[in-house]
């Protein structure tokens, strides 16, 4: 029997996020602090009422909004940073729809956020299961509606979420005020067209509200044994299996976002999720969370990633097209979807976030370095309905007969690439064998290497033909 709302002051997933939350629960009801309801309801009348018509306007407007949730004002790097982005680099056509339509529509949305964090934790199965924070070890889905998801974006770029206890959870920051603030001074065009990919996905959900849904979950390979898991494998373990080596595809150029399979789509992850996305980073993963802006919100409350964990994003919906990496880095324009649904209501546009050792030099070569990389990838790739096929592989060296066994209605490869290289400072030969020998220990049927027409890797499907040949 599910729950009523009338029960959410006895839920501990509610309990869990509310520190993390702008809103106050009163009974068992969610309310938004009386000012901060006040300010949201004069913005949603829009400028002739509210006098927001300008980025520095906005601003104040924010810090009234943080007083009214208890949080301090914004600082003057941020205050600075909107009024430069909405005040000179947004052209004077654009800015006058965002203060006339955009900005009352989020605050409408912002007004709706109460109702949509009641609904969902009256729909959520349990107590458990309902929005919460995922600490570290705390293997969990989240799932919620694309619809509260930009609420809860909404109070991001608003400032809104609290920062006290953040750091001591592990949590990264979801503010957008790092991310305005590092406008100032900055000779990167780049950081302005990572703003502008946030603009258009505000101007795309208040133009019409997705209805989908997005889930976040937090996988791990408990280091313990579990009754009927799987333990963190050693290098015994793994030097044990079984497990047959899957197709290997080289592409030289093209993007891991448009892969025309389903597949797991890595993200060359931070172990906080979103690395540098809301600061001043513009590499792999911070790009993917602009173009996919959803992916967000599990800044929210996904604790920092230890060596045994990945997480996993299912349903993000991409609103942006871009050129560029790095600092070249350039919003191109809008970008409609067509990826299908499952029966959850989420895309079929699976992401997971694995963080990769940083400056590992020798120790990458080391087998205490390359365990924690093939482990870390093949909890990413992992799939819960396979744990103990998985654990007999493991274990069943002289097993040939495993191939029949792998059927399945779902033909979800891996999609990667030159993960932990680049900044991070991995070689790129080392990590594409370990996705291969992690993805074919996951049992998945693919992995399609997308090399970034990295000159070292030119030869990298032959060593495809030569270990099928071998083997």
């Amino acid at each position: 029997m599910e729950p009523s709302a009338s029960g959410l002051a006895a839920r501990g997933d509610l309990r869990s996020a509310l520190p993390f939350l702008p809103v106050v629960l009163r009974g068992d009801s969610i309310f938004w602090p009386p000012a901060a309801q006040e300010s949201l309801r004069a913005l949603a009348l829009g400028p002739d009422v509210s006098r927001v018509a300008s980025g520095d306007v906005l601003a104040d407007a924010l810090t009234d909004l943080r007083l009214a949730v208890a949080l301090p004002a914004l600082s003057p790097r941020a205050t600075d940073g909107l009024a430069l982005f909405f005040d000179d680099l947004l052209s004077r056509a654009q800015a006058r729809g965002w203060f006339a339509e955009v900005v009352p529509n989020l605050a409408r949305l912002l007004l709706r956020l109460p109702a949509l964090l009641e609904d969902h934790y009256d729909k959520a199965a349990d107590d458990a299961s309902g929005l919460r924070i995922l600490a570290s070890q705390d293997a969990a889905i989240v799932h919620l509606s694309q619809e509260l998801v930009a609420a809860l974006l909404t109070c991001a770029l608003f400032c809104l979420f609290p920062t006290d206890g953040r750091a001591e959870a592990s949590l990264p920051n979801i503010n957008f005020d790092g991310l305005f603030a590092a406008l100032i001074h900055n000779a990167r065009q780049s950081q302005e067209q990572k703003v502008r990919c946030l603009v258009h996905y505000f101007e795309r959900v208040t133009d019409s509200t997705p209805t989908g849904f997005v889930s976040f979950e937090r996988k791990v390979l408990p280091r313990r044994a579990v009754s009927g898991g799987l333990t963190y494998p050693d290098v015994d373990a793994w030097m044990k299996s079984s497990a047959p080596l899957c197709q290997f595809r080289v592409f030289s150029s093209d993007f891991i976002e448009d892969e025309e399979q389903e597949a797991l789509e890595v993200d060359f992850a931070n172990r906080y999720l979103g690395g540098g996305a809301l600061s001043r980073g513009c590499v792999q993963e911070e790009i993917r969370f602009m173009i996919n802006p959803e992916l967000i919100v599990g800044m929210l409350f996904m604790a920092s990633m230890d060596d045994n964990e990945a997480i996993e994003i299912v349903g993000a919906e991409r609103f942006s097209q871009y050129m560029g990496y790095g600092s070249s880095f350039r919003f191109v324009g809008d970008y409609l979807d067509s990826t299908p649904i499952d029966s959850m209501g989420r895309r079929r546009t699976r992401i997971v976030a694995i963080d990769a050792l940083d400056c590992p030099t020798r120790l990458q070569y080391e087998s205490s370095g390359l365990l924690r990389e093939v482990n870390k990838a093949f909890c990413g790739f992992s799939d819960q309905s396979k744990l103990q096929l998985y654990t007999k592989l493991f274990q069943d060296a002289n097993d040939k007969d495993i191939s029949p066994r792998i059927s399945s209605d779902e033909y979800i490869g891996v999609s990667t690439g030159n993960w932990g290289c680049g900044a991070f400072g991995g070689n790129p030969e080392i990590k594409s064998m370990i996705q291969w020998i992690a993805a074919s220990q996951a049992l998945r049927p693919f992995v399609n290497y997308y090399t970034f027409e990295d000159a070292s890797l030119e030869r990298l499907g032959e060593i495809y033909g030569i270990f099928i040949r071998l083997c």
